[in-house]
């Protein structure tokens, strides 16, 4: 009986360490919140924590943090550099499930889940182009800065986590009506001092926040990678100049473009705005040396085609014929006004693969002064007589500044 009690020893102790320390850093989870020790056993954020342990058997808790790994070190990094707890990491967890291209019905988007109007109050651009509310590091700042104001309005990380669900206006009059900003008295539900969605919400972000600091639950997953993966990817933020093709970063620099294009999710299209200054993309933080050594500035050829302009020709009917918004092309050629000259050069950004397909197997050319059928029959590699057909030329008279299909 003794040998047994022997045995048996060790083990309590090491289980009693083990609760003792995971109890330690759950209390600590809670203070980073403002939020005394005693909602440890509040029966709701139990049920969420204890229920979420077992929804994540099924691994939905585990894909969302793998599928996020290169995002959650420069999250945790934006958030301690503007003076915000770690654990409002899984605040984003709580909007998106930690996906940049999340959408709500209520046009909610990106990892924070910006409304329009704030995500613009906040810095956020969200134009033809772009929408930042689904850049990981723009949208991680402003949703931080965003934090701190309510933090700063309210005093408590707690409730500015509310804030960030319901609006400081409505927990404001919340408080007033309770007369406290005590969380046990906004919480009760038979007063309703705050909606039931923001009564579940702070308790679905601490319950996040728990199971996925308990490195006891994260060690007996499969998942125990996650433990040390999180600080060991991050990303880089790298300017290029305006136009630039991500499939042409993609090539330059070894990326695979699903990753580029995962990393820069509030691109629109494949290739960077034309704002003069040229914008900023994301690339692994691993493939910051290799881009500084092969990345330079050239002409962008892949993705565009010049058109020149001829007699009818109109901005909206331009954009119609090659499947690009006529607003675009008058962007990316710098246009103060919608009138165009005769034989004039635009710039066509091409923005998926059937136009360039398209784009490659026909286009047109402009008769300059000396040409000939049989010039540029030789020189395109396209006989008279096609040239003549796609035409319907009677002869071989053309004319300088005559625009002349060619299938290649």
């Amino acid at each position: 009986m003794k040998k047994i009690i022997f045995l048996l020893l060790p083990f309590l102790l090491s289980a009693n360490l083990m609760y003792t320390t995971n109890y330690t850093k759950e209390i600590g989870i809670l203070e980073s919140f403002d939020i005394e020790s005693s909602f440890l056993y509040d029966p709701i954020m139990n049920q969420m924590k204890n229920s979420k342990k077992e929804v994540y058997k099924d691994q939905r808790f585990f894909q969302a943090m793998d599928d996020a790994y290169i995002f959650i070190p420069a999250v945790k990094n934006i958030l301690a550099q503007n003076g915000v707890p770690p654990e409002f990491l899984f605040l984003a967890m709580a909007e998106s499930n930690f996906s940049t291209k999340a959408y709500s019905v209520k046009k909610a988007s990106g990892f924070w889940q910006f409304m329009p109007q704030t995500g613009k109050i906040y810095g956020l651009r969200i134009d033809e182009y772009v929408d930042e509310r689904r850049d990981l590091v723009k949208s991680t700042e402003a949703a931080a800065r965003y934090l701190k104001d309510l933090h700063n309005q309210f005093g408590k990380w707690y409730l500015a986590a509310i804030a960030y669900n319901c609006g400081g206006g409505r927990l404001s009059r919340a408080i007033k009506s309770a007369g406290t900003d005590e969380l046990s008295v906004l919480l009760d539900p038979k007063m309703k001092y705050i909606p039931r969605e923001s009564r579940l919400y702070i308790r679905r972000i601490v319950s996040l926040a728990l199971v996925g600091n308990d490195e006891q639950f994260l060690l007996k997953s499969e998942y125990e990678h996650l433990l040390n993966r999180a600080n060991a990817y991050s990303i880089s933020t790298v300017k290029v100049p305006r136009g630039e093709s991500l499939k042409r970063v993609s090539e330059l620099v070894g990326i695979p473009i699903a990753e580029l294009q995962r990393l820069n999710r509030h691109l629109k299209y494949d290739f960077v705005p034309p704002y003069i200054n040229g914008y900023e993309i994301h690339i692994p933080y691993i493939k910051l040396l290799e881009f500084k050594q092969k990345y330079f500035e050239d002409e962008i050829k892949n993705i565009y085609r010049v058109h020149i302009v001829k007699k009818g020709d109109s901005l909206f009917g331009i954009g119609k014929m090659y499947n690009v918004p006529h607003s675009v092309i008058k962007d990316f050629n710098a246009l103060k006004h919608n009138r165009l000259s005769l034989n004039q050069k635009l710039i066509i950004p091409i923005n998926n693969k059937a136009n360039v397909e398209k784009m490659t197997k026909e286009f047109y050319y402009m008769v300059k002064k000396g040409d000939t059928l049989a010039s540029i029959s030789k020189q395109y590699k396209v006989s008279v007589q096609d040239i003549k057909i796609q035409n319907k030329l009677n002869g071989n008279i053309i004319r300088e500044g005559e625009r002349l299909k060619l299938h290649e």
